[in-house]
């Protein structure tokens, strides 16, 4: 199998918004999940822990990742052991305890134990779950779910699909935790992770879960990013325009900088919010991403504009919106199953952003 070559994970900018999901247990008269056969640590060959493994919880949050490896075609168990081995040793290789995540799905289908300590937690009913290595912001407070494969166009095949559902929904009814607390990677720290495609499917993902449940699926959240210093590309100078339009001096340059952190501050501060400097769920809808429609103007308009030339759409960003510009907002909107208005509100900014 070849190495893995997955993001940088962990290096890049983290976050402040933390998802709790209303707890829930089954509905009246559901039947409970049936525990999924999970296939523990010493089964799959992995080495102990190099240091001890801490128990926190309960997990408010259950995170989704790929591992951005090959979509291999070999869905045998012994390939699913390979994946975990390997992904152990790269783990180690990069200075840690052990393997980052506290569960793995193999292409086939296969659950492994990832992190040891992992179904003591599971099964000892305490509600408790190993300190994980998965996600900066949320290690203390999330279960981690790695899907063997690269997500960015191709979906996971249905084996796999089937496993996470029931997985999900007997970590969920363990731990007391809504079908909404299921969130992928990037909605926390900024990464491609889980992959443009599977990230896509996660509603659908939630929704499946909360049928084994018996229904119930909880509030939903926004996939915003997360955004600090040190941070690039097409989200930053989509906030820092945002920030402008607040009256807020920032840089549009898409670096995340000195200046951009002072700006976010300083904004955070005239919303009574905690000025950590960091862009998060709570930055974004307190509003930074204020709502913009036909007509409007400035900085927030080019925002709009910049993100959706980030997706594909061919827009001049002028900082006036027009009909060319509503014409993108609602194809973008068709094309992610939002309702078909033209007007930019936070529904449609999170998914531009995400």
């Amino acid at each position: 199998m070849p190495a893995i070559t997955r993001r940088t994970l962990l290096g890049s900018a983290l976050g402040a918004a933390a998802l709790t999901g209303a707890a829930t247990r089954n509905a009246p008269g559901a039947a409970a999940v049936e525990r999924p056969s999970i296939i523990g640590t010493a089964t799959w060959g992995a080495e102990p822990a190099r240091e001890p493994i801490t128990m926190v919880g309960p997990p408010r949050t259950i995170v989704v990742h790929h591992t951005a490896s090959a979509n291999v075609t070999d869905v045998s168990q012994q390939a699913a052991y390979d994946i975990a081995r390997q992904i152990q040793q790269w783990h180690f290789a990069r200075g840690w305890a052990d393997t980052g995540q506290h569960f793995t799905v193999s292409r086939g289908g296969f659950v492994l134990e990832g992190r040891h300590r992992t179904l003591e937690g599971l099964d000892g009913g305490q509600r408790q779950f190993p300190l994980g290595a998965h996600s900066l912001s949320q290690n203390r407070t999330a279960l981690g779910i790695e899907n063997q494969g690269t997500y960015t166009s191709a979906l996971p095949p249905a084996a796999q699909w089937q496993s996470l559902v029931r997985l999900c929904a007997f970590l969920c009814q363990t731990y007391a935790l809504a079908p909404s607390a299921i969130q992928g990677h990037r909605t926390f720290d900024s990464t491609d992770c889980p992959g443009d495609a599977f990230f896509a499917e996660l509603p659908r993902l939630r929704t499946d879960v909360a049928a084994l449940l018996g229904g119930g699926g909880g509030t939903t959240q926004r996939p915003w990013p997360v955004l600090r210093p040190g941070a690039t590309g097409f989200r930053v100078t989509c906030a820092q325009r945002l920030l402008r339009q607040a009256g807020h001096e920032a840089p549009t340059g898409g670096v995340f900088d000195d200046p951009t952190t002072a700006a976010v501050k300083a904004f955070q501060t005239s919303r009574s919010l905690d000025p950590d400097g960091v862009v998060g769920r709570l930055t974004w809808e307190v509003p930074l991403a204020l709502t913009r429609r036909n007509g409007d103007r400035g900085e927030g308009v080019r925002a709009v504009q910049t993100a959706l030339t980030a997706r594909g759409a061919s827009v001049t960003v002028d900082g006036i919106f027009g009909s060319s510009t509503q014409a993108a907002v609602e194809r973008f909107q068709d094309a992610q199953g939002l309702t078909v208005d033209g007007v930019v509100g936070l529904d449609t900014w999170s998914r531009l952003l995400a």
